[in-house]
């Protein structure tokens, strides 16, 4: 929501809104990064029943190293093209980004009904 609204605000130029975006978009992923961390700890400690817990969060820590290693790299030097005024109209990493987050939030909700289904059984 932090991406849009911000260029709303009245004297927020293009060039501004971009740095904005990039530091929240790179702080959001180093607390994404550690709450990864955090739950590697926690399913090795919980010892969930079955792979599929285990394979989510696979595909969940696969896609944020993605996001960290190959689209934000993408996404900062299209950011830096923008301000320059040497961008090209169109890219499509931004939905990319869409992809990858929706995926992840998806992903994160089954994981947690699994978890807590198994939870629940075992009490």
């Amino acid at each position: 929501m932090e991406a849009p609204l911000k260029f709303t605000a009245p004297n927020i130029t293009l060039p501004l809104g971009l740095e904005i975006g990039h530091i929240v978009f790179h702080a959001l992923n180093k607390v994404e990064i550690t709450l990864c961390i955090l739950m590697v700890i926690t399913l090795v400690f919980a010892k969930p029943k079955g792979k599929s817990s285990f394979i989510i969060y696979g595909i969940i820590a696969l896609i944020l190293i993605l996001q960290t290693l190959w689209l934000f790299p993408l996404l900062d030097e299209r950011t830096m093209q923008v301000i320059k005024g040497t961008a090209k109209p169109y890219s499509n990493l931004h939905i990319i980004y869409i992809v990858f987050d929706s995926t992840k939030i998806i992903l994160l909700f089954a994981l947690g009904v699994i978890l807590a289904k198994q939870n629940l059984k075992t009490e």
